[in-house]
């Protein structure tokens, strides 16, 4: 199981020791900016990469709206990952961004 935060929460919760943005949008849409600090991987290229993600921190798992972060939680919680998806994605972010 995961639990959805808001983004707010993940703005405050992201400064936290332990505590990484996880953003699993395409290329094209980090270009546009990122939360400042988080990890790209494409949800597409997720399970290729699970090898890059510490079993032991706490994913803020971000996508556009949360359609794509929701899964990717729902994939990584069965695997053992700590995640929290923030709900209405980037289009909710009102955070800074690089």
């Amino acid at each position: 199981m995961f639990e959805n935060i808001l983004p707010t929460q993940a703005d405050t919760l992201r400064h936290e020791a332990n505590v990484e943005v996880l953003d699993v949008r395409e290329a094209h849409e980090v270009a546009a900016g990122k939360i400042p600090n988080a990890r790209h991987i494409p949800l597409g290229q997720l399970f290729a990469r699970l090898n890059e993600l510490d079993p032991n921190k706490t994913y803020i798992v971000v996508c556009h709206s949360g359609g794509r972060s929701a899964l990717a939680c729902e994939w990584l919680s069965e695997r053992g990952f700590h995640v929290k998806n923030m709900v209405g994605g980037m289009m909710s972010w009102e955070g800074e961004v690089e």
